[in-house]
């Protein structure tokens, strides 16, 4: 994929929203089944007292959101919810943990075994755990993790206005010691945090700019928690979270682009622009982490009504490769 500049990314961006949507489906239907949708379900897997000071997350230690924390929760546990989660129709069980960084030790044994746990029953395994070295991410390529996630959140430049416990260039450095260990890449960043368009066009351009790409790219539409600086935040207009949406497909064309968090707050018919401009994949569950999210039964019903499908487990692994 070659290298896009901001310019030619913003001509993109503010062509008529039918040609926009029109470029994503073609990009869209070279390289997926344009009515399948993958179904994930995000389980945290400890909660709260994050050393972190992200503007936007109640598990900050820095923010007083009332959030309760939770210890580590053990093995069996998490392999109990990924079960639930797949009769309920997810395909793949992600892990999070409110860590800055994985530290090797009794914790991170423990979430190991977890992902050994959840990959025999055959689900795809994503963990975010926050910071990784080469080392521990080859051990959880070991224990069965297929996915590592770790979003860059907004542009290098806006970044310091959200976060500054850590570096643009460390998130970067974790997504290179996760992709040499054979793992699958999931990058993408949240929108509505008081960033300029280009700020989003500009984190767009960096994912696409990683060789090779990320695997999969989740957009989240902010969440406004009470207690964290971001409380006030406007949202997005609907149709310049669509754009975005297109333009995440376009530019990174083979890897599956998840409506992640904020749907609460969306439309079906939103939902529905977002899927013909090039999303493919939702969370199912009533939370994603400690953020509210749609019930399952109105996940199922959209995607009855709009005709669409869950995309089996690994089945995008294979899709458009050859191209």
């Amino acid at each position: 994929m070659p290298t896009h500049d901001l310019n030619e990314i913003r001509a993109l961006y503010e062509l008529p929203l039918p040609e926009l949507i029109f470029r994503a489906q073609e990009t869209h239907r070279r390289h997926h089944d344009p009515a399948a949708v993958q179904l994930c379900t995000l389980q945290s897997v400890k909660t709260g007292r994050c050393q972190e000071d992200c503007k936007y997350c109640p598990q900050s230690s820095h923010y007083d959101t009332g959030l309760e924390s939770v210890p580590l929760m053990d093995t069996a546990a998490v392999v109990a919810a990924a079960r639930v989660a797949r009769e309920g129709g997810a395909s793949r069980f992600c892990m999070g943990a409110a860590w800055r960084e994985v530290r090797d030790g009794a914790q991170f044994d423990s979430v190991l075994e977890a992902v050994r746990g959840v990959s025999d029953l055959g689900m795809e395994v994503c963990c975010t755990l926050g910071m990784v070295n080469g080392a521990q991410a080859s051990r959880l390529r070991e224990a069965g993790c297929n996915v590592y996630n770790h979003n860059l959140d907004t542009s290098r430049e806006y970044y310091p206005s959200i976060i500054t416990t850590r570096t643009y260039d460390d998130r970067l450095a974790t997504l290179a010691a996760v992709r040499e260990a054979g793992l699958e890449v999931c990058s993408g960043g949240i929108v509505g945090m008081g960033e300029t368009v280009d700020d989003r066009l500009k984190l767009l351009g960096e994912l696409a700019a990683i060789e090779p790409q990320p695997d999969s790219v989740p957009i989240n539409a902010l969440v406004p928690v009470p207690g964290t600086p971001l409380e006030g935040c406007a949202p997005v207009a609907p149709i310049e979270f669509v754009r975005i949406i297109a333009i995440a497909r376009i530019l990174l064309p083979k890897a599956m682009v998840r409506l992640s968090a904020g749907r609460t707050a969306m439309s079906d018919e939103m939902q529905a622009l977002c899927f013909i401009a090039g999303a493919n994949s939702i969370f199912l569950g009533d939370k994603l982490l400690t953020t509210p999210n749609p019930e399952r039964n109105e996940d199922m019903g959209l995607l009855e009504r709009l005709g669409m499908h869950p995309l089996a487990a690994h089945a995008h692994a294979h899709a458009g490769r050859e191209s």
